[in-house]
């Protein structure tokens, strides 16, 4: 027997074998998600808006933006574990920033819920991120003001996860930064809850992660398997600081004030909010309570720093989705971007996002499919845990069991929408459903009303809670929300 010819000739044979394998793997989308800090729904390309959002704008013209996309829990870490897992809330306790740190730490593989960024890693996909993807500004788990840990917060999920806090020097100085290297715990709270920083991109973190993920794009182009990279921007979230020239897009006098600033009508103020979030930042020049609104003038500087903010996040997915379409990977990436929660931007008569009302719900979410030539905005309902059965569809591997979502993927194929247009949402002791006509929350509360309805064909902006003289229509729409009703306020 000729062994050299046999060793000679056994890689190709080994080669031939595994290569259509290879190539199999090799050719699924790659998915690149953008996930951004408290990007409500308010975006250049939807009606009378008025931020503007161009590089946003230009990835909807070529996909699906969806106008009525809500979260299930108005608060960071939870929406995020929510968005993460496919599940909603089960117990109190995933209402809270903590819950994917809590669930995840020191658990064996098996034991915790999985991702659908872990579910790609099992099925072959290299993940990468950077910033804030689940609730840590890093991915690491450590308190504000304490030093980086080298505990993952996601720890099954990630093959690499990078960050660069720069002059700040860990994740959280980073998420609460000013331009001069300081943040919100160094400097104790006393700071305004906006900056005009006289710095160039660079000035921000959001700059420097920007830089991180298309460095990490060209390495990933080469890559001979697919990929998931995960880019979490930290603005607009509090503090509104962004590089002036940002600021310098709009003229302030202009910029609208909320339509519906009061109090709605027929509710209790424990179903509204003291906006403690942004007052917490002492050095601001006015405080917001639900007993008074803001000047107008406050109240404009404050929607012009959330504008310049969100044009600054918007200015570094431009660079990014300019960078995969450089290399050539935009023909074979599924590109998301999705924001965590809305925010009030002095909407009845809050500043902030922990309510159950549709400005804290409401958020950013666009898909962009590669080959699929359909593109529109979208007001199908659809929420967060929805993202997760969509996305394995898209890519052809079996969801895992036990997902609360139903895919859209038939939407972002122009098709009409299958699935039940509800969407549920979980906080302050309550659950939220919407409908294309209705808002309905449920408190599970003494203080009455209990009940609250809005009819979003008449009242889109949720002024006046018509519960009361509607019971026919609460009665009809309370079965709906019990499907939801996961049990999390029996149990903590």
């Amino acid at each position: 027997m000729n062994y050299k010819f046999i060793k000679l000739i056994l890689p190709i044979f080994i080669n031939l074998a595994i290569s259509p394998i290879a190539l199999a793997q090799k050719s699924k989308p790659n998915v690149l998600l953008i996930a951004v800090d408290d990007l409500r729904a308010e975006l250049g390309h939807f009606e009378n808006s008025a931020v503007q959002t161009p590089n946003l704008d230009k990835l909807a013209s070529r996909g699906v933006s969806f106008t009525n996309h809500f979260v299930q829990v108005p608060t960071c870490g939870a929406s995020r574990a929510a968005f993460l897992t496919g599940k909603k809330p089960r117990r109190t306790s995933e209402l809270n920033n903590n819950i994917m740190a809590n669930e995840f730490r020191e658990k064996p593989e098996g034991k915790i819920p999985e991702t659908f960024i872990h579910h790609l890693k099992r099925n072959g996909y290299y993940t990468v991120g950077i910033g804030k993807i689940s609730h840590s500004a890093d991915g690491y788990v450590y308190g504000y003001e304490e030093e980086v840990s080298d505990q993952v917060e996601l720890p099954y999920s990630w093959d690499e996860m990078l960050f660069d806090a720069g002059k700040w020097q860990t994740g959280w100085n980073a998420f609460f930064a000013y331009a001069d290297g300081e943040n919100r715990q160094s400097l104790n709270r006393q700071v305004k809850p906006y900056e005009a920083g006289k710095v160039d991109d660079f000035g921000y973190p959001d700059g420097l992660s920007t830089q991180l993920a298309i460095q990490k794009l060209r390495e990933l182009k080469d890559l001979n398997q697919p990929f998931f990279l995960g880019l979490g921007l930290f603005k607009p979230h509090l503090p509104f600081t962004a590089p002036k020239k940002y600021w310098d897009l709009y003229e302030e006098d202009r910029i609208p004030l909320a339509k519906n600033p009061g109090k709605p009508l027929n509710v209790s103020d424990q179903s509204l909010l003291e906006s403690g979030e942004f007052n917490q930042y002492a050095l601001g020049e006015e405080k917001a309570g639900v007993d008074h609104q803001l000047s107008d003038a406050y109240a404009r500087k404050i929607k012009h720093a959330y504008y310049a903010a969100t044009s600054y996040s918007d200015a570094q997915i431009g660079l990014v989705l300019d960078e995969l379409e450089k290399l050539g990977l935009d023909q074979n990436t599924i590109v998301i971007v999705w924001g965590d929660h809305g925010w009030h931007l002095g909407e009845q008569r809050i500043w902030g996002k922990h309510t159950l009302f549709e400005n804290a719900l409401n958020s950013a979410l666009i898909f962009k499919v590669p080959g699929r030539k359909y593109a529109k905005i979208e007001d199908a309902i659809v929420e967060s845990v929805d993202i997760y059965p969509t996305l394995m569809e898209l890519l052809a591997i079996e969801s895992p069991e036990g997902l609360d979502g139903e895919s859209f993927v038939n939407i972002l194929h122009g098709e009409q929408k299958q699935i039940e247009e509800v969407a549920y949402s979980y906080y302050n002791r309550g659950i939220s459903i919407r409908t294309p006509q209705y808002r309905l929350t449920k408190y599970f509360r003494k203080t009455e009303p209990v009940i609250e309805l809005y009819n979003h064909q008449t009242d889109p902006l949720e002024s006046v809670n018509i519960a009361a003289e509607n019971p026919e229509i609460v009665a009809r729409l309370l079965p709906l929300l019990e499907k939801g009703n996961t049990g999390l306020y029996d149990k903590n």
